[in-house]
């Protein structure tokens, strides 16, 4: 067995055998008739017969989806950053959370659109358990972070992990995606667990794994939608934490965000590339003597970008002056937008319940709160 063969997307000798597995099933079908509506089944599983590459499958096919998507649940998605990339190089982006699949699909066909190279993402493997996503998520260049481990398996698997991402970036040429914590941010607080970045550094074999973090080019990614699609589906969560209790997920709970996530109204998204930090690493090793003070300050460094350059909407706004019983920010929204938004809250949450309440309006307000921290002004 190699390496990396529990974890790792399909080499591209495998992708025609593996996409062959699944052009009989159900999902699929779905999959492309919904991107595909005017199209014959003969006619898309003859051109997946036909497919050999990861990248043929992603533009041919997963992109196509991705903009129907869009033209279904979305007022579109705009981009920003771009010109901070240069064309055939390779970057560790590391992203706020907020939709399992969303996320990086978007920067996908963002960096596809824009001429750069497509990302290999790393999912959790609780995220894939059923055979078909599995497959499909494979086919997309996706590499599992596993999970529910012993503190021992965890350790081997971090490692495993590490190394395969140095594996991608330095020698492949291949720009990976990771999210700045484990899990989707529930509450609006986007940070960055410095436990990610000690992940990915335990494959240095510098001296100073500062070093070794400049040579990934870490490049920050800031996304935000306008309307989470999965904004009621957070609560659960938010309300056993209140309430001090262990949350258990449901049976298909990930499987339904996904969907929801997919499916779900998002009005506005916008994706945000920041630039390569490589002059706030040298920066951070002349402040910090120590190897974990450095990784904090790395930390906060993409918190900062990823929160200085959040797109604020009105639904956010909106929010904070319901949250704080003010109209300070009342110029930034329509009443329209506002009673929309008031619909929006009393159709998912009710009224009748003020944890619920204060757990929705805090996830959409808690931007502006950390976007107050760059500017005194919006």
């Amino acid at each position: 067995m190699q390496k990396f063969d529990a974890i790792r997307p399909f080499y591209e000798t495998e992708v025609n055998e593996a996409l062959q597995s699944v052009i009989p099933h159900p999902m699929m079908k779905a999959l492309m008739n919904f991107t595909f509506p005017e199209m014959e089944d003969e006619v898309w599983k003859e051109q997946l017969r036909k497919t050999h590459s990861i990248r043929d499958f992603q533009c041919n096919f997963i992109y196509h989806t991705v903009q129907k998507i869009l033209e279904n649940s979305s007022d579109g998605l705009t981009t920003s950053g771009f010109e901070h990339l240069e064309k055939n190089n390779s970057y560790l982006f590391i992203s706020n959370h907020r939709d399992i699949l969303l996320d990086t699909t978007l920067l996908n066909a963002a960096l596809f659109q824009n001429g750069h190279l497509m990302t290999a993402s790393a999912i959790g493997d609780n995220l894939v358990q059923k055979s078909f996503i599995k497959t499909l998520a494979r086919l997309n260049r996706n590499f599992l972070v596993l999970r529910g481990l012993s503190p021992r398996e965890m350790l081997q698997s971090s490692k495993l992990l590490s190394e395969y991402i140095g594996q991608l970036l330095l020698h492949e040429n291949r720009s990976v995606w990771i999210a700045q914590r484990e899990g989707r941010t529930k509450d609006g607080n986007d940070e960055t667990n410095p436990g990610v970045l000690k992940m990915i550094g335990m494959a240095s074999d510098e001296a100073d794994v500062m070093l070794y973090f400049k040579k990934l080019k870490i490049v920050p990614v800031s996304i935000s939608y306008e309307y989470d699609p999965t904004d009621v589906l957070k609560m659960p969560q938010l309300l056993a934490e209140a309430n001090n209790e262990v949350y258990v997920k449901s049976k298909n709970e990930d499987l339904n965000t996904i969907l929801s996530g997919v499916m779900g109204q998002k009005k506005r998204i916008h994706l945000h590339i920041g630039k390569v930090l490589d002059t706030e690493i040298d920066r951070i090793v002349a402040e910090n003597d120590s190897s974990n003070k450095q990784i904090q300050a790395l930390a906060q460094e993409i918190d900062d970008a990823i929160l200085s350059s959040y797109k604020l909407w009105p639904t956010n706004f909106i929010a904070y002056d319901i949250l704080h019983k003010t109209t300070t920010y009342s110029h930034r929204y329509t009443e329209a937008e506002k009673s929309l938004f008031e619909r929006r809250l009393e159709m998912r949450i009710g009224l009748d319940n003020p944890i619920s309440l204060e757990g929705f309006l805090a996830m959409y307000a808690n931007p502006v709160v950390n976007k107050l921290k760059y500017t005194n002004a919006f």
